[in-house]
């Protein structure tokens, strides 16, 4: 295919997906437990799906996600209360790493002093993931992440009853906690869905991609031949795993062994859980939204830079017996991009990142915690 007959068929497939509008809903009271919450009126994207990962026995409240910021920032949520003792979500969930924990912690120490297994992956647009969450889809639902972060000795390290009883001390709390279930008992079970529904909130669309696509803005001619690459098998043949053109997410939450190994000793792959040898090596493929924020890359941070990942799969891709078949230039050893290709790739990943995502104040630390209490989480700021 010439390189005129990939744009028209690029342009095709924008032109497929601009009947799609903007879909949000208006605030209404939703009954729930015999009282009154207000349902939160979550902003989808233009051309982002409207189907939501939402359980139907959490839903979206304002209340429940005004607690969820509280406890997502509120380093007490981890059972302990001594300044030196403190960590909560946003501990390691930057903000301004799209909530995520940044090059300089790539490893998260957690409270028992030990590293977690992987780099951390990012907390954004989860509200269109439905399972399967972590590199290895261990984990079924943003509420049993929260559970298992609260007992896990490589993050809070703490037990179900230690946190309840901490939050429920602190003022302030029983009466956000009724307002958002009716009653004001503090549990781990509503500590999770309401840290569940904020995170839910963390959408981001709003790229220079997504002006593009709104056509607010245009793309270079860099970025554009960057943008055929990315979505063509001869060019650089990243859309298989990690969508494009009309899949919005630019994941696919899927699993793949992309050829980083021959000799596979993880523990925690997708064979872990799955138990199927053809798994083993094999992790999620993350958003690339965002993805100059979040260094370094893979599920083991091995590359520091997007230039080094780009190189990966241009020329240093490795052939085993688990490989997925999506990889198509595995027998080459990668799609071998000339230099001016990589330069074009790049240029157009990073058209992905949306500035407003991370400066969002209504993603931010609150000013105050219900008690007062301004407290920052240990150890990193």
């Amino acid at each position: 295919m010439s390189f005129l007959g990939r744009a028209i068929w690029v342009i095709s497939i924008i032109i497929m997906i601009a009947g799609l509008v903007q879909c949000t809903k208006p605030p209404k009271e939703v009954p729930k437990d015999d009282h009154q919450t207000t349902e939160y009126n979550i902003q989808i994207p233009p051309y982002f799906p409207n189907v939501l990962e939402i359980p139907a026995d959490n839903p979206l409240t304002v209340e429940g996600v005004e607690l969820g910021r509280y406890l997502f920032y509120d380093g007490r949520v981890s059972g302990r209360t001594h300044p030196d003792s403190l960590m909560s979500c946003g501990t390691c969930h930057k903000q301004d790493n799209t909530f995520e924990a940044g090059p300089e912690r790539a490893f998260p120490v957690g409270m028992n002093g030990d590293h977690t297994h992987h780099v951390m992956l990012p907390l954004i647009n989860l509200v269109w993931n439905f399972g399967q969450y972590g590199w290895n889809g261990s984990v079924g639902s943003l509420e049993e992440m929260v559970l298992a972060v609260m007992t896990d000795p490589f993050e809070f390290n703490s037990s179900y009853e230690q946190i309840e009883q901490t939050i429920s001390g602190i003022p302030g709390y029983p009466g956000l906690f009724e307002k958002a279930f009716g009653t004001p008992e503090v549990t781990a079970e509503r500590i999770a869905k309401a840290i569940a529904q904020f995170v839910r909130t963390l959408v981001s669309g709003n790229s220079k991609f997504d002006r593009y696509l709104w056509g607010e803005t245009e793309l270079t001619s860099q970025e554009l031949h960057g943008f055929i690459l990315f979505t063509t098998e001869e060019g650089a043949d990243c859309f298989h795993c990690h969508g494009g053109g009309g899949n919005p997410l630019f994941t696919t939450h899927l699993f793949y062994n992309n050829g980083k190994d021959t000799v596979f000793n993880d523990p925690h792959d997708r064979y872990a859980i799955t138990g199927d040898p053809m798994d083993k090596g094999a992790y999620k493929a993350p958003t690339l939204r965002n993805i100059e924020w979040t260094a370094p890359y893979m599920h083991d941070g091995r590359f520091e830079t997007l230039d080094e990942v780009i190189d990966f799969y241009s020329h240093h891709l490795q052939w085993s017996p688990q490989i997925d078949p999506l990889m198509h230039h595995i027998a080459n050893g990668g799609v071998q991009l000339t230099p001016t290709e990589k330069a074009s790739l790049k240029a157009f990943i990073r058209t992905l990142a949306d500035s407003s995502f991370v400066t969002n104040p209504e993603y931010d630390r609150p000013d105050t915690f219900p008690d007062g209490n301004t407290l920052k989480s240990y150890p990193f700021e």
